[in-house]
């Protein structure tokens, strides 16, 4: 069983570092900070193997070069002159091995344009699948298009969605009661969702992340995967005052909507 734990940086992001149980060897994922991650490595007496990046955006990659002048290890992300420590540059169904475990890679643009999503399905060594997804997907919520279009970012969406209910879904910032607030005001009806809201709002009292989630709670809870549910479309259109169907322009709405919530 992998063993995924969240390493606090800045405000509100978990820098993920895992590795197998009574073993030296370990990945992060995402570094914007190298400081707290060394910390991690020598308490628990890891070594870092290596580094995965979803995107260029400086809380992701801040910590790079300062692990990279302490370990000479492989950095994996995407094709991006952005990102220039990578030094296996990534694509749409590429697969790496990292300690053992086989990733595919998903190109899920909109947040950023280059911005991908690492996955591994259930194996022998990993059980349930794991969905490392930076800033595409959140715990109820979705990130901001910087670069992308409405359609792009709800296609990369959809795609996530479409993988196995049980996969575990590690986003990289603790946003999760603020998204449920929204969440509430587009689906105040959805029983999930409150029950979410009540799991949510304890773990947080004790300090603790709000994450992993998984699939399956976010096609229940999250507005922006259910882009084409009958509540969440009156609701896009009650507030945008449209008459819109397509899932897409829905999507959009709501996107605004949260931006601006």
């Amino acid at each position: 069983m992998l063993q995924i734990n969240p390493v606090k940086a800045f405000n509100d992001n978990y820098l993920w570092v895992f590795h197998h149980p009574d073993e030296r060897s370990a990945c992060v994922v995402d570094p914007g900070d190298a400081k707290p991650v060394l910390e991690y490595l020598a308490a628990n007496n890891l070594t870092l193997t290596a580094i995965l990046v979803t995107h260029h955006h400086a809380d992701h990659i801040g910590g790079v070069n300062d692990l990279l002048s302490r370990y000479n290890v492989p950095v994996y992300g995407p094709a991006s002159a952005r990102i220039p420590q990578v030094t296996h540059s990534l694509k749409e169904s590429d697969q790496i091995d990292v300690i053992g475990i086989n990733f595919k890679v998903l190109e899920v643009p909109g947040h950023t344009l280059e911005h991908i999503a690492y996955y591994a399905p259930a194996a022998a060594n990993l059980n349930p699948p794991v969905l490392f997804c930076g800033d595409t997907l959140f715990a109820a919520g979705c990130g901001r298009m910087f670069e992308g279009t409405p359609p792009m970012m709800h296609g990369s969406l959809q795609k996530l969605a479409s993988l196995p209910l049980d996969t575990k879904v590690f986003c990289t910032h603790e946003y999760t009661l603020s998204n449920l607030k929204f969440a509430t005001a587009v689906m105040p009806g959805n029983a999930n969702l409150q029950k979410r809201i009540h799991d949510e709002k304890s773990k947080r009292d004790q300090d603790l992340p709000t994450l992993p989630s998984s699939i399956e709670l976010e096609l229940e809870t999250n507005p922006f995967l259910r882009c084409s549910d009958s509540q969440v479309i009156t609701s896009a259109n009650s507030h945008a005052k449209t008459e819109q169907q397509d899932p897409a322009t829905i999507f959009g709405i709501l996107r605004r909507w949260k931006d601006n919530f």
